[in-house]
């Protein structure tokens, strides 16, 4: 049964939405701004044209995420993406929490006895430049990060050099997301903790086709095929879809039939600087162990 819906919007350091609206959004990223593209912004602006106008063209910086994660920012006019979602920082301080909360539980030993510290085993699908995957492995746990974009896995790794995580236990998989579940799921392999954020259209690195509304069901299916035995949580984005929050935990619910725990739906926003408007970015649903 679904619990609760909610609404995240975390501020992250570094970034500021200044304004929004006519389907552009005003951005401040480290005291530089600039002008993306905003289909989901459709009211007027609130800022003057004057406050519009002073923006750069081109900007590459490096941003701190939150407990020594960093990222690189790369824009160029015209751009759709920078290289991170500020949207999402709430989300990754909850999971930094799930994890280091249930990282710190002893497990016993089955070869010697002991007790030994918990790791857990994360895997991150379409996992772009990482953050997320570099945010559970500061955590504490195992990751294996999987995407179809040789561009978008070496950013991650650059993410992973400017965090000083090159030695985490970080699987870089350049792979098609369903290919790559059916051979882990063919040799065994289980994890923990899924984090998914599905595009709508894309291609693997072989040129597989992706359309989200053929091929969801299937991802959701094979998903729960690799889950542990007592999973910790599975969260599930998405951005470009006309299905709404309560479809996608609905989906969610058929894919941790028979486990035990909760599920949370909802919407992903940026609140907008010295303004009660909150521009709304992306859907969510997540299922949390009891």
């Amino acid at each position: 049964m679904q619990d609760s819906t909610k609404i995240w919007a975390g501020e992250m350091e570094g970034y500021k939405l200044l304004d929004c609206g006519d389907k552009k959004k005003l951005e401040e990223i480290r005291g530089v701004r600039i002008v993306r593209a905003e289909p989901r912004a459709w009211w007027k602006r609130e800022l003057s044209e004057n406050e519009w106008r002073n923006t750069e063209t081109v900007l590459e910086t490096i941003v701190d995420i939150f407990e020594g994660v960093k990222a690189k920012i790369k824009f160029k006019s015209g751009s759709k993406h920078i290289g991170i979602f500020p949207e999402q920082i709430s989300q990754w301080q909850w999971i930094a929490e799930k994890l280091k909360t249930e990282n710190s539980k002893p497990v016993l030993s089955l070869l010697n006895g002991l007790k030994i510290p918990n790791s857990l085993n994360v895997l991150n699908l379409f996992g772009y430049t990482g953050i997320a995957s570099l945010v559970a492995a500061r955590a504490g746990a195992r990751i294996t990060h999987v995407d179809a974009s040789k561009a978008s896995i070496d950013w991650a790794r650059e993410n992973q050099k400017l965090s000083e995580l090159e030695d985490a236990p970080i699987r870089w998989i350049l792979d098609d997301v369903l290919k790559f579940i059916n051979k882990e799921k063919r040799q065994g392999k289980k994890y923990d903790c899924l984090i998914m954020d599905p595009p709508q259209f894309g291609k693997g690195p072989k040129g597989e086709i992706w359309k989200i509304e053929e091929k969801l069901p299937e991802l959701l299916k094979a998903c729960r095929e690799i889950l542990s035995d007592e999973p910790l949580f599975v969260i599930f984005n998405m951005y470009a879809t006309e299905l709404s929050s309560l479809s996608v935990a609905n989906l969610l619910r058929d894919t941790t039939k028979g486990l035990n725990g909760r599920i949370e739906s909802g919407e992903l926003v940026i609140k907008q600087e010295n303004s009660t408007r909150l521009l709304p970015m992306s859907i969510f649903a997540l299922w949390c162990a009891k």
